[in-house]
């Protein structure tokens, strides 16, 4: 059980530590979009700003669930994943606390799954609040 929190505390500063990479980039990029397109204010831009904030938190979800998987895959105790596809199938849906049950992870291990659908909804909260932001600084009209 130890093994389990520690490797799930590690695997929860990475994946904190991967959002944290990536929103703090986005969020200068889209300072610098702002800036740059002050003459081009065009009514598709508001648009396009949360539909490329939506895909790319997407996108970093889909890499912080890989790193998951990778984890899963190299650890010997975990014979219930027979290759990748299902590894990043287990850690989607567990990360996504969907819990669908048709994979699941037994004995001592178990509670890493638990780390991480916690791990999940503390990211998925972190990027709906960010979407959230976004919104609200477009219906200003902030970013028009």
């Amino acid at each position: 059980m130890l093994k389990s929190i520690i490797v799930g505390g590690l695997l929860t500063i990475v994946t904190v530590g991967i959002h944290t990479v990536g929103t703090s980039w986005w969020i200068q990029r889209l300072q610098r979009v702002q800036l740059l397109k002050e003459q081009e204010r065009g009514r598709f831009l508001p648009h396009r700003i949360l539909c490329s904030t939506a895909v790319f938190l997407l996108l970093l979800h889909i890499i912080e669930v890989t790193v998951w998987a990778v984890v899963y895959l190299a650890l010997p105790q975990l014979p219930e994943f027979e290759d990748a596809e299902q590894a990043i199938y287990f850690s989607t849906v567990t990360f996504a606390s969907l819990g669908y049950g048709d994979v699941f992870i037994q004995g001592s291990w178990r509670l890493l799954s638990a780390i991480q659908a916690m791990t999940g909804l503390l990211i998925f909260g972190w990027s709906t609040a960010l979407l959230y932001a976004v919104v609200q600084r477009l219906w200003r009209g902030d970013a028009k």
